[in-house]
């Protein structure tokens, strides 16, 4: 092949077109647990978390609620990904071998944030939100209709074993944050004059993003390490449906997804997706929410 800017430009397109086709045939599942955010800085503030303006009688004049300053700040890091082609490789026409790389490249792109939204999921027993306790904890801070704060709130019932989440995703905000300053691009480093091409005779490619994840509304999630059963399903979902927001109005918490690391896929599945238990008893948990099995909580 005879290497110019013409032809090197048309590998560049043949090659993000492998990249694109890949990372829109990929299927992923973060944004059943988590909301995109844009992002138009270094980091974004979250002062409205927390904050529930329920409907009232107006008696009177209006009950004005301010959005509190929680604080609660997400940073955007840069991710990227970068593979080199040789220029020999051009010269000797061999560019068919790197159609897998680029269609692999484009996969692991669109899957990157899996690993860190369910990673920080997995991370919420031990991980701060926006009210200053765990994201899963037994002691969150609500302030009662008498205008008391009780701080025993729990959204976990503890455990030693495999972690599940029982979660709340119906409503405009979720219980994760995908927050996102640049998307995914598909670059090049390929003229002549770019120090790789003089000096090591390659050509780059590669993706880069800025982004980052965060913890939403811990009221829409439940985390567990109890065994997976119907009597701890049942727990969870009656402690989540009976949540209240500041001033004791019931938040209609609706537990709709069930996130579980491949470990538990059977129990969760029989949980959820059996119409029958295994003694041919009806299942009255069958059908009461989706299923994600994820390997990026192991």
């Amino acid at each position: 092949m005879i290497i110019n800017q013409d032809t090197v430009a048309l590998a560049f397109k043949g090659f993000q077109t492998r990249y694109s086709d890949a990372f829109a045939a990929t299927d992923v599942d973060w944004p059943k647990v988590a909301m995109e955010v844009p992002s138009q800085a270094a980091d974004e503030t979250y002062g409205w978390l927390g904050q529930f303006p329920n409907m009232r009688e107006w008696l009177g004049g209006r009950v004005i609620k301010n959005l509190a300053a929680h604080g609660f700040t997400i940073k955007n890091k840069t991710f990227e990904s970068t593979i080199s082609v040789a220029r020999t490789d051009f010269e000797d026409d061999r560019l068919g071998i790197f159609g897998p790389v680029l269609s692999e490249m484009g996969g692991n792109a669109k899957r990157h944030p899996e690993s860190i939204v369910f990673g920080l999921l997995k991370t919420g027993f031990a991980s701060m939100g926006f009210d200053g306790a765990n994201f899963f904890d037994t002691v969150h801070p609500v302030i009662g209709e008498d205008g008391t704060t009780v701080t025993n709130v729990a959204n976990t019932d503890g455990g030693a074993g495999t972690l599940w989440f029982l979660l709340d995703t119906t409503r405009a905000i979720r219980p994760m944050i995908w927050q996102t300053r640049m998307p995914y691009e598909f670059q090049a480093k390929t003229h002549n004059y770019d120090d790789n091409v003089f000096l090591n005779d390659e050509y780059l490619y590669g993706v880069r993003a800025r982004a980052n994840a965060g913890f939403g509304l811990w009221q829409l999630a439940w985390g567990s390490k109890q065994t997976l059963n119907a009597a701890n399903y049942a727990i969870a979902r009656a402690a989540m449906s009976a949540f209240k927001s500041d001033g004791g109005k019931i938040l209609g918490v609706k537990p709709n997804l069930l996130v579980v690391p491949p470990a538990l896929e059977q129990q969760a599945r029989d949980l959820v997706k059996a119409p029958t238990g295994a003694a041919g008893a009806s299942n009255s948990w069958y059908g009461s929410a989706d299923l994600v099995i994820t390997p990026y909580l192991i």
